[in-house]
Formats: C-alpha cells, sequence, structure tokens
C-alpha cells in the first residue's frame, strides 16, 4: 500500500518534473507530426538523427547523477551553504568540454550519418537536422545539471517554470522554420533543429537567472569549483556518463538495424520510441525524485528509510504507467495515425505498439531503481547491468532477427521487450542487496 505522506513528499518534487516531462513529450510528439507532414523519409530522418545527438550529449547527461547525489546528500547532511558547489564544477567541466565536442561534430555530421544510412532522400533531409542540434549540446548537457540541482534542493517548480517557456517558443519557432510562416523561409527538416537547439540555449540562460536569484544562499557561483569538489563529480558522474553514451549509442545502432531491415520500419520504430517517451520520461521524473530523498536520508544516516523510498516511488510509478499502458493498447492506430501518413508504416507499427505499452510498465519500474541508485551515488554496478544486456544480449539478437534472418520489425520488439525485463530485473536485485547504502558520497 502507498504511504500518503511519503507519496505526498515525492510527489511534491516530482509533480513539477512530471509536468515539465509532459510538456517536452507533447513538444516532441508536436515535432514529430509537424515533420511527419514530410513523409516518411523526414520523420525516419530526425529519428535517427535525433539518437545520434542524444549519443553525442550522453557523457555530458551524466553528470546529472553526480549533481543529484552530491547535492542531496549535503541537503541531508545539513550544508546547504555548500549544496550548490557540485553544480557549480559541473557546469564548468561541461563548459569547457561540449563547446568543442559541439564544433567537432558538427563537421563530421554528413559522414556519421552516411556511415549509418545510405537512402538519398533520408541524408538529404537528415544531415541539416543533426548539424543544427549538434550547435544545442552544451545547452542540453547544461540543462540537464540544472535539473538534477532544482530536484535536490526541492525547488522543481523553477525547472518546470524553464521548460514552458522554452518548449512554448520551440513549438513557435518550429511553426515558423518549417513551414515558412510569418515570412521566414520554410526549412523543413533543418527548421526543426534550428528551433530545438534555440529554444535549448534559451533554457540554459533562463535556469542561470532562476538560479541566481533563487539560490545564491546554496553557493550558486559563489566561487571557482574547489579541486577537490571537481574529483568528486567526475568520479561519481563518470559511470553514469558512460552508461548514458552506450546507451544513446545502442539505440543508434537500433535503429542502424531497423533500417536495414525498410524505411516504413525505421519511421515506425521512430513514431513508437516518441510516443514511449510520454509514458517513460514521467517515470523518470519520480525516479529523480526517489533520487532526492533517497540521498537525503542517507545524508541523515537512515540507510533504511532510504530503501523503502524505492519501494515506495516504485509502485507510484506502477500505477502511472499501467494506466497509460491500457490507454495505448486500446488506441493503438488513432495514435500511431497522428504520426505516420502511410498506410504501409501504420501497419507495421500495429503489434509493436501494442507490445509497447506493456513494456512501460517493466520500464517503470527500472526507471526508479535506476535513478534511486544514481542517488545513493552507486553508479558503477548499474552501468556494468545496462552495457551488458543492452550490447552482449539485446543488439546482437536484433542484428540476427532482422538484417540477418530477415524477420520483421515486430520480431526485434519482442527481443526489446526481453531486454527491458531482464534490465529491470537486475536493478531490483541491485536494490535488494542494499551495498548501495555504503557507496561514498564527497
Amino acid at each position: 500500500m502507498l504511504n500518503k505522506d511519503r507519496s505526498q513528499q515525492v510527489l511534491q518534487i516530482s509533480l513539477p518534473i512530471v509536468g515539465g516531462m509532459i510538456s517536452q513529450n507533447v513538444l516532441n510528439l508536436v515535432d514529430a507530426a509537424m515533420v511527419g507532414t514530410q513523409g516518411s523519409a523526414a520523420i525516419a530522418a530526425i529519428g535517427i538523427a535525433g539518437f545520434i545527438n542524444f549519443m553525442a550529449v550522453a557523457f555530458f547527461i551524466g553528470f546529472a547523477a553526480g549533481v543529484q547525489a552530491m547535492v542531496s546528500r549535503r541537503m541531508g547532511e545539513g550544508r546547504q551553504s555548500e549544496a550548490a558547489y557540485p553544480l557549480n564544477a559541473a557546469l564548468l567541466i561541461i563548459g569547457l568540454m561540449a563547446l568543442p565536442t559541439s564544433i567537432i561534430l558538427f563537421f563530421l555530421a554528413p559522414d556519421i550519418l552516411s556511415s549509418l544510412n545510405s537512402d538519398p532522400e533520408l541524408l538529404e533531409e537528415g544531415i541539416p537536422y543533426l548539424q543544427a542540434r549538434f550547435a544545442g549540446i552544451l545547452a542540453i548537457g547544461l540543462n540537464f545539471s540544472y535539473r538534477s540541482y532544482w530536484s535536490a534542493i526541492k525547488q522543481t517548480g523553477y525547472y518546470l517554470r524553464t521548460l514552458l517557456v522554452m518548449h512554448s517558443l520551440n513549438i513557435l519557432l518550429n511553426y515558423t522554420l518549417i513551414f515558412g510562416n510569418f515570412g521566414m523561409p520554410e526549412l523543413g527538416t533543418l527548421g526543426a533543429g534550428i528551433g530545438t537547439s534555440i529554444s535549448l540555449a534559451m533554457g540554459s540562460i533562463y535556469y542561470h537567472i532562476l538560479a541566481t536569484k533563487h539560490t545564491k544562499q546554496f553557493g550558486y557561483m559563489e566561487r571557482l569549483a574547489a579541486l577537490a569538489t571537481i574529483k568528486s563529480i567526475f568520479r561519481i558522474s563518470l559511470p553514469s556518463s558512460i552508461q548514458q553514451l552506450f546507451f544513446a549509442g545502442g539505440f543508434t545502432a537500433l535503429f542502424w538495424i531497423i533500417g536495414q531491415v525498410g524505411t516504413h520500419q525505421l519511421a515506425a520504430a521512430n513514431a513508437i520510441t516518441n510516443v514511449m517517451l510520454v509514458a517513460i520520461l514521467p517515470c523518470i521524473a519520480l525516479g529523480i525524485g526517489a533520487a532526492t530523498m533517497v540521498g537525503q536520508a542517507l545524508g541523515k544516516q537512515d540507510p533504511n528509510d532510504a530503501y523503502l523510498w524505492g519501494w515506495d516511488v516504485a509502485k507510484m510509478a506502477l500505477i502511472f504507467a499501467t494506466a497509460l499502458a491500457t490507454l495505448f493498447f486500446i488506441f493503438t492506430d488513432p495514435i500511431m495515425g497522428i504520426f505516420l501518413k502511410e498506410p504501409t508504416a501504420l501497419q507495421i507499427a500495429h503489434w509493436p505498439f501494442k507490445l509497447s505499452a506493456g513494456i512501460i510498465i517493466i520500464d517503470a519500474m527500472g526507471l526508479v531503481f535506476l535513478n534511486a541508485l544514481n542517488g545513493a551515488g552507486y553508479t558503477k554496478p548499474p552501468m556494468y547491468v545496462s552495457l551488458l544486456s543492452q550490447w552482449l544480449i539485446f543488439l546482437p539478437v536484433a542484428w540476427l532477427l532482422g538484417p540477418y534472418f530477415g524477420f520483421g520489425l515486430m520480431t526485434i520488439w519482442l527481443a526489446y521487450a526481453a531486454y527491458r525485463v531482464l534490465q529491470t530485473g537486475a536493478f531490483i536485485w541491485l536494490w535488494q542487496r542494499r551495498t548501495w547504502a555504503d557507496a561514498v558520497v564527497d
């Protein structure tokens, strides 16, 4: 049974993040619907390019785990005046590393995309979009660290406020640039990429303004990051960064595998993945809430309370995911029809999308425990689980089932479901062992 008081504490942190995640998903779906009017090649292009971009930013996203663990632990220990120091360190590291990465990848974009798919129409649509998205790498890395900071200090309302502004701007820019409205040129998929990167950059600026105005008492930008804090951020964040990098690389590889099966299959897979984020990202938001409560409980030297937080939030995520799974299973074709205009792609997506409705329920549990483990600063074992289950088991099986034996998207999706079940089981096992309670967080 759910405890009312504990549920309210989690919801106080997570609801603004859930709202922000839902707005992010709505934005993704609006983008996909806008680009979907350009045909299957366009939506397939932004799908594979989007995951390439995810792989490019994944390393920087991983620093959010270190910020979450260190800031929440300091809050639990009563060290509020030093709570923002880990964020200061993460912002410095990301700023120094992300900008040159963005410049290099911008010029490598044509070679990267063409190495994964040789369809001329897909490349024509995808290369400019990918270059525009590479320009936003710095902003994405900064924004994820800010998100963890707001969660760890229990001020997630500022996160929601920023996302609503950022996503409203993105929708306006995409409507203007994709279709050439308000006197602007019609840029198609390139316009979608430009609109997204501009909105991300504006979000970073707004995060900084809010943090300066409202969190100076926690040491935000009070001084340059100390070397010891930088080392701690690297030690805690590096496993999560590697996990994020290979997870993103795994999805890029999966889209490459599906692309070898066919463009309609790739378009269907992209549409399914975009819709699944409607369910998954709110569950991540609940997981972030769990990470905050786990970190603060450990800061108070109460590992049993931290353990209970993991299961309390997992139950909440399970209820939420089950409701969404039922909705997706019943309204499969109407939902897919929003994004897939060609009958062949829509037919291909039908049963994999129904299967995905069931996967949501499994992923809800896995994502909560993954974030709870990260919130404890216990980042290495989850990294090993993620790498082994995805790269040594799922991706080789997907390649054999798809391009090698010639099975369709549904068979690949069955293998994907099995992989997610295996990974979730491993995360639960790690949580039950409780060795995460001894993780050192400076």
